[in-house]
């Protein structure tokens, strides 16, 4: 049976990921390193497996945390994008100071969210948003920023306002913008997640995680690591297979049949 060129991508990818544990397993044997540097595939895959049912609270938890800080952040990034990429006077005004908080560490800042709301679900909830937010503002701003001059003269010519400009021609403009930010800003949601959950949470991977380690339980560390990453890649597929169906028309297929930018 032949495999359709997708096809073809897709069992090279997963012959790559498979070859890779297998790899990490007989690496693991032949040395005899020790479970406390690093475990070996199988090791994790029982821990996953035995401790299923006590980490599927933990991992729910971290998944509704990081879904709820990324559309907070989301919805608040489109916001100020809009806002910095349609005004001169608010992009001198307001970038600068985006750029300087986007800028301070993350986990500093959780200290505050501690003190502000206590401990708990709110300050990883925050700092999901606020790691969020960055991406989506600097990509929504550029997509407007690059609608054509000369269009919008045609369309002032025409009769529309500002506001009509805006909507009908620089949104549509900046939505693939906006679904690039949109994979990178749910790869970091997860990392203000956990980091927020190693620091003030009493639930969550991030916590377990934290946990662990003070046990010197390396294959439990690593478990989680292996949960936070397959969490991070099934919502990167979600955000590129909405980018396919949602972006399609900014989207064309050169000689060769890659996707580029039109």
């Amino acid at each position: 049976m032949t495999l359709s060129p997708q096809g073809r991508q897709r069992a090279l990818s997963f012959s790559a990921l498979v070859g890779f544990f297998l790899l990490w397993e007989l690496a693991c044997r032949a040395t005899g390193v020790s479970d406390l540097v690093l475990p070996r595939p199988s090791q994790i895959l029982w821990v996953l497996w035995n401790k299923g049912p006590l980490l599927w609270p933990h991992t729910v938890q971290t998944l509704y945390t990081t879904l709820t800080g990324f559309a907070l952040g989301v919805g608040v990034g489109i916001v100020i994008g809009m806002l910095i990429g349609s005004s001169k006077l608010a992009y001198d005004v307001a970038y600068p100071l985006l750029v300087g908080f986007s800028s301070i560490p993350k986990v500093a800042v959780v200290p505050i969210f501690v003190v502000w709301f206590g401990a708990g679900t709110v300050p990883a909830v925050l700092t999901s948003m606020v790691i969020s937010i960055f991406p989506v503002v600097v990509n929504v701003a550029t997509g407007l920023a690059n609608t054509e001059p000369e269009l919008e003269d045609v369309l002032r010519v025409l009769g529309a306002r500002k506001r009509d400009i805006l909507w009908n021609v620089g949104l549509p403009r900046a939505m693939p913008y906006l679904f690039a930010s949109l994979k990178i800003a749910i790869t970091l949601a997860f990392v203000g997640t956990v980091l927020a959950e190693t620091v003030a949470a009493n639930k969550g991977i991030g916590n377990v995680m934290i946990i662990a380690s003070g046990n010197f339980d390396v294959p439990m560390v690593f478990a989680g690591l292996v949960i936070l990453a397959v969490m991070g890649v099934m919502l990167y597929a979600v955000s590129s297979f909405l980018e396919q169906r949602m972006t399609g028309w900014a989207q064309r297929k050169d000689s060769g049949g890659s996707v580029v930018m039109a």
